[in-house]
């Protein structure tokens, strides 16, 4: 059977109901195509099930892009305020849980039931376990093939998300549709994900799983400040799943341990107390014991001169490993690369080679930081796209 409408949209996450809704709006018949038994599945997990809906403090420095100037219109666009209000009209409680992050009270599917209600009102048809086997172009339609139904529309929006977490339906279906139009796809690789350590780094390490503490890491002249949590494979929490998006393989990272504190220098004031129990003292004053314990054995230190010391010192603020690699796709948050921003309008998110095509949200070159940022690009593409589909 032959299905028509105005704009078809493939996924029905985050970007895709924003657009849908933003589309219909306008008073355009839309239909949404998730090959996935229901709507919203990574929304749902977000933020340990209260997802992280925004970030007020949004800027396009939040993102990583081959095409950095790309996310300003967007942002501008739709702001964090503007979905914090729909937020408020539906009155759904939310907190501030850091600076600028904003999470539900209750659930995460709060947000997803205010978008299907939304969807309801702007009358979007939203089809579940619709699986595409193929996409083509036949005069000014595209036609998705979906089980025995034929769905055509003269406007296609691509939010098929990207290839992080596989459990939950993701597949590289987005980029291969972008290539079949002519796009460059900039290779995708897992971001705002674990570390894991090299053999020798992991047998100093990994043994302290579940310890975390405060640090700041950095590669070259990015850095964020946060806490390490050590994991049975190499390193996690947030400065880890921050800094990874930045990461290419063989590079070095470097930490932090006692960001702003001279640990071991102080030592030096004196003859007296340059011993291994007054190390140990000051070290377990900024770090969690069994780590301080830890780093006692790692700094072997043997004798007390005042270079040995410094040196100690400067080993704590500037340690450097080589990740032996990531946790990948699996238990990445999202995927960098993507649909490549220089062949699309930053306006409109259409493609500037393929009138009609529109690519939104994680399937584009465009990938935040950890922190409700995502999300933002996620709603702000989605309006930009709904805006003109």
């Amino acid at each position: 059977m032959i299905r028509r409408s105005d704009v078809l949209i493939l996924g029905a996450g985050a970007a895709g109901l924003m657009c849908a809704i933003e589309a219909g709006r306008r008073g355009r018949s839309v239909t949404v195509l998730e090959r996935n038994n229901r709507a919203g599945a990574k929304i749902l997990i977000s933020g340990g099930g209260r997802c992280n809906f925004t970030n007020m403090d949004a800027t396009a420095s939040n993102y990583l892009s081959s095409n950095p100037h790309f996310i300003k219109s967007a942002l501008a666009r739709y702001t964090p305020a503007d979905f914090l209000r729909l937020v408020d009209r539906h009155r759904i409680a939310w907190h501030e849980k850091a600076p600028g992050q904003l999470f539900c009270d209750r659930s995460a599917q709060d947000i997803l039931s205010m978008l299907e209600e939304e969807c309801l009102r702007a009358e979007v048809r939203v089809n579940m376990s619709a699986s595409v086997r193929a996409v083509r172009q036949s005069g000014e339609h595209f036609v998705a093939e979906c089980g025995e139904d034929e769905y055509r529309a003269r406007s296609l929006v691509v939010a098929t998300g990207g290839l992080s977490i596989p459990k939950m339906g993701a597949t590289a279906f987005g980029y291969e549709l972008a290539k079949q139009f002519g796009h460059t796809v900039i290779e995708p690789r897992p971001a705002l994900v674990p570390f894991v350590l090299s053999p020798k780094d992991a047998k100093a390490f990994c043994d302290l799983t579940g310890v975390s503490t405060d640090v700041v890491i950095s590669i070259g002249r990015q850095s964020f400040q946060d806490k390490l949590l050590i994991t049975h494979q190499g390193f996690s929490g947030p400065a880890i799943l921050q800094i990874s998006s930045y990461w290419q393989a063989g590079e070095k990272v470097r930490v932090d341990w006692a960001p702003g504190k001279e640990v071991l220098t102080p030592m030096l004031a004196s003859a007296a107390g340059r011993d291994a129990a007054t190390a140990l003292q000051r070290l377990r004053q900024v770090l969690p014991t069994r780590l301080a314990d830890r780093w006692m054995e790692l700094l072997a230190l043997k004798r007390w001169t005042n270079a040995a010391i410094e040196e100690a010192e400067r080993k704590l603020h500037q340690w450097e490993f080589t990740p032996a690699g990531t946790e990948g796709f699996a238990k990445a948050e999202v995927t960098a690369g993507g649909v490549d921003t220089r062949e699309l309008s930053a306006k409109t998110m259409e493609s500037v080679k393929v009138p009609g095509l529109y690519f939104i949200g994680e399937v584009v070159d465009v990938t935040g930081w950890l922190g409700g940022y995502n999300f933002q690009w996620a709603w702000a593409s989605g309006v930009s796209a709904g805006k003109a589909a």
